[in-house]
């Protein structure tokens, strides 16, 4: 067939006409799936799916057009039409393809004009986090395995094994992992994976669940890409349960290896996961770590009993004395009547940890926090706290107590940084939060520190303290009104009485503000000393203050440690009283 003869073909079997309408058609298709699918929140694939399917059928249409033809009769074979002298109706093309060509139109620019012309809502819902404004295209969060086996007394297990994946994964050169404090506010989750996504400022999400029946253990592992919820893969582990440590490193490494090999494109498998080889042990150590993530003095009680077990078990688990160790520093510090005893057991735990897990980043934090946070050792601890983030550096812990402890000697700018680092990491964790709140505060950052403290509040409401920061800002700003309204929602009796005394003195109500400071210190002189010797500079009777800055001494009051950079403290830092109680804390003398 001739060029010419063959386009004339074309022409005569209507080719030319049903490209054009196709077109068009196609063009509307792919306006409402780009336009209008969105609004109604319709997963991004099927909008992928409608513009490949749109691309395909384009040949395809070309090719029927050339073989059928669209008769009074209905469709026909060409040749069967042209035979018959039957052509079709040559108008109702016309129409489809303005119809088409407008709304088409139509469709583009308003979509052209809503994306150039939008504003930011400022609607009711809670204000999302740092993390979730740019997802990094690496990132994960690992959801709390849900327990399956129908026995509450087995959630120990499927909280410790999520926790276990958490920390494998986070050994994966960069690949941002979400800690535990954030993922695990979604345990009992009921919104989309793309809205927890949202929240928690990551790509995709572990989740599955965990059913331990015996001496059976059935684990299913699914990883979801949150744009749109679909799964990328899904693995289900079937094992005895005296096998259980093989699972826990058959888990870890596939799971790893999978998630680098998707997210990273290669195979250079880094997490390892190893504790303990004993059973038993490890059963008793994911209980005590189930307790200790409970954070209140009797289950910290409770978790320790459960680390003695695992310890009797397995003299040299590392993990366990990493988190008795913690445990003990935390009871030392809330019951002073027993703090001599467990900061010695603190001691003891966190030298024992690092000696049988040298390499072991939890070994390292928890000797570090013991070494400043109990003994005041600041230089020492500070070193073995920096090691813990050489070994771990994306491990949101570590970054938090780094940041908390660089608070202390005034490394404001550093701890700042550290600080925001471990909110990326977990965005939900309301410590952090609250962590970062006091960094800005103390850098004069008061409209920063107030709204980080808020942010605190709203994660924890029943956090004590938790309205300590925004106090303290209204205080510093005058505002004795403000100050009181914050007083008055705070959970806790003890710093509810020292933000009263700061409230009133504020608002110029003596009375009251004599009243709320001879209640703390009818109540409060054992374990809030340091804080007594807050209201008391604030007011300007240094005498007092200075009797109270030397009981918190002697009581070793780890409030004390806030001496440097505490502002309701600088009316004192022109005494020489101050710069000598500094040194005899050991802290860096101020400048």
């Amino acid at each position: 067939m001739k060029i010419d003869n063959f386009f004339s073909e074309l022409k005569r079997r209507n080719v030319y006409k049903v490209a054009v309408a196709y077109a068009v058609v196609g063009w509307l298709l792919v306006q409402v799936a780009t336009q209008v699918f969105p609004f109604l929140e319709i997963p991004n694939w099927i909008v992928r799916l409608v513009i490949a399917l749109v691309a395909i059928g384009f040949p395809i249409a070309l090719i029927i057009a050339w073989a059928f033809e669209a008769t009074p009769e209905g469709i026909k074979r060409t040749e069967v039409a042209d035979a018959a002298g039957q052509r079709s109706l040559g108008g109702a093309w016309i129409y489809i393809v303005l119809v088409g060509a407008f709304v088409s139109l139509g469709l583009f620019f308003l979509g052209r004009y809503t994306a150039g012309n939008a504003t930011p809502r400022h609607d009711a819902r809670p204000a999302r986090t740092e993390a979730a404004t740019a997802t990094p295209q690496k990132s994960i969060a690992v959801l709390p395995l849900l327990n399956e086996g129908g026995d509450p007394g087995d959630e120990y297990f499927s909280d410790g094994l999520s926790e276990e994946l958490i920390a494998a994964l986070g050994q994966i050169r960069n690949l941002k992992v979400i800690g535990r404090s954030s993922s695990f506010r979604f345990k009992d989750r009921k919104e989309e994976p793309k809205t927890i996504a949202e929240k928690l400022g990551v790509s995709t999400l572990l989740e599955g669940t965990v059913r331990k029946q015996g001496n059976k253990v059935r684990i299913v592992a699914e990883l979801i890409n949150a744009a749109d919820g679909t799964e990328l893969w899904s693995r289900i582990f079937d094992r005895e349960l005296k096998d259980i440590f093989a699972v826990q490193t058959e888990i870890a490494q596939a799971v790893a290896a999978s998630l680098e090999l998707t997210l990273l494109g290669n195979k250079d498998m880094t997490a390892t996961n190893a504790s303990t080889q004993n059973v038993e042990a490890h059963n008793a150590y994911l209980q005590g770590h189930f307790y200790f993530a409970r954070r209140n003095t009797e289950d910290y009680r409770k978790a320790i009993n459960f680390f003695d077990q695992a310890i009797r078990i397995d003299p040299d688990y590392a993990l366990a004395y990493a988190e008795r160790a913690e445990a003990w520093t935390f009871i030392g510090d809330l019951s002073p009547e027993q703090k001599k005893e467990a900061w010695a057991a603190a001691k003891r735990d966190a030298e024992k940890a690092v000696a049988v897990g040298p390499n072991l980043a939890e070994a390292h934090a928890a000797l570090g926090w013991v070494r400043f946070f109990s003994e005041w050792k600041f230089t020492e601890g500070l070193a073995e706290l920096k090691r813990a983030k050489e070994l771990a550096p994306a491990n949101a812990t570590a970054n938090d107590l780094l940041a908390r402890v660089l608070i202390y000697v005034n490394q404001l700018a550093e701890a700042e940084k550290l600080a925001r680092q471990a909110i990326e990491l977990d965005p939900l964790a309301y410590l952090a939060r609250g962590n970062l709140a006091r960094i800005l505060l103390a850098e004069g950052k008061l409209d920063e520190a107030d709204s980080e403290a808020r942010k605190s509040a709203e994660l924890q409401p029943t956090g004590a303290g938790s309205h300590r920061w925004q106090v303290v800002v209204a205080v510093l700003r005058g505002d004795g009104e403000g100050a009181l309204r914050e007083a008055q929602l705070e959970p806790n009796e003890g710093y509810r009485r020292l933000e009263l005394a700061l409230a009133h003195y504020a608002r110029g109500n003596q009375a009251a503000a004599d009243a709320a400071l001879a209640d703390m210190v009818a109540n409060d002189r054992n374990l809030l000393a340091y804080q007594i010797a807050e209201v008391y500079a604030w007011r300007g009777e240094t005498d007092k203050a200075f009797v109270w800055l030397q009981i918190s001494y002697d009581n070793h009051d780890t409030g004390i440690l806030s001496l440097l950079i505490d502002p309701l403290m600088r009316g004192l830092r022109s005494d020489p009283l101050y710069k000598s109680m500094v040194e005899k804390v050991g802290l860096p003398t101020p400048l």
